[in-house]
């Protein structure tokens, strides 16, 4: 007879357990398996497997919101995002779940002669040991809307931990009415799958990061083929900043 729930985590594990492992696209349980297969194949037509950063990103950059110091980059998949951190004078330490996405980053990196240190690993476990902050950029794209609502958590505790005081998070996620799955919280536990990933709204956001303060949160503009930058219309891109 099994009475082994006594913390927070304990209770956040059993639920992770309430999803098929192979819904995983969130943990080292069973995620970094699903990723290592899409990954698998790098001349897919998959929109993020191209080599440029965020439009959003590179346009906090240009206009000098973001000024440089030490960022961590949360599912950083191919690298694109951290070694463009890095040609703007960021110390960046970037981790994902996918042995086959750090392998293809590490590469990346260094044809580019870029100086980014790769974590392989759940960020959830690396965040205040391997992953020590204060960080003045916590970035993620793509990353958040994997998870399942209980591990949201699990993410403000890690943002609590890793982001410097007055420091940056920046997002980008799947938008309401155009990407992602708008069944209610509760209803995914039903179905025990998150159908793609979760779509948000931006009152939703506003409301989960709601102990940071909103500094910008759009559209991301669409951008062609042959743009410099990254970017889907499909998602939302915020800033929040730690008081």
């Amino acid at each position: 007879m099994d009475r082994n729930i006594r913390t927070v985590d304990d209770v956040l594990d059993l639920l992770d357990t309430l999803f098929a492992p192979e819904a995983d696209r969130w943990s080292d349980r069973a995620g970094g398996d699903w990723w290592d297969s899409f990954y698998a194949d790098r001349s897919r037509p998959v929109p993020f497997f191209v080599d440029k950063p965020d439009e959003n990103l590179a346009a906090l950059l240009d206009q000098g919101v973001l000024t440089g110091g030490r960022a961590l980059e949360l599912g950083c998949g191919p690298g694109r995002n951290a070694r463009h951190l890095a040609a703007h004078g960021y110390r960046v330490d970037a981790v994902d779940i996918s042995p086959a996405a750090i392998t293809w980053a590490e590469e990346r990196a260094r044809e580019a002669g870029a100086d980014v240190r790769f974590h392989l690993g759940d960020a959830f476990k690396l965040v205040g040991n391997e992953l020590t902050g204060p960080y003045d950029l916590v970035y993620d794209s793509g990353c958040f809307h994997h998870l399942p609502p209980h591990r949201r958590i699990s993410y403000l505790r890690l943002l609590d931990r890793a982001l410097a005081p007055g420091g940056y998070f920046g997002l980008t996620c799947f938008a309401a009415g155009a990407m992602g799955s708008e069944l209610s919280d509760a209803d995914f536990y039903r179905e025990g799958a998150l159908g793609g990933g979760l779509a948000y709204t931006e009152d939703s956001l506003r409301e989960i990061f709601g102990e940071l303060t909103g500094v910008a949160l759009r559209r991301m503009r669409e951008e062609g083929e042959g743009a410099p930058y990254f970017g889907k219309d499909f998602l939302w891109t915020a800033l929040f900043r730690r008081a």
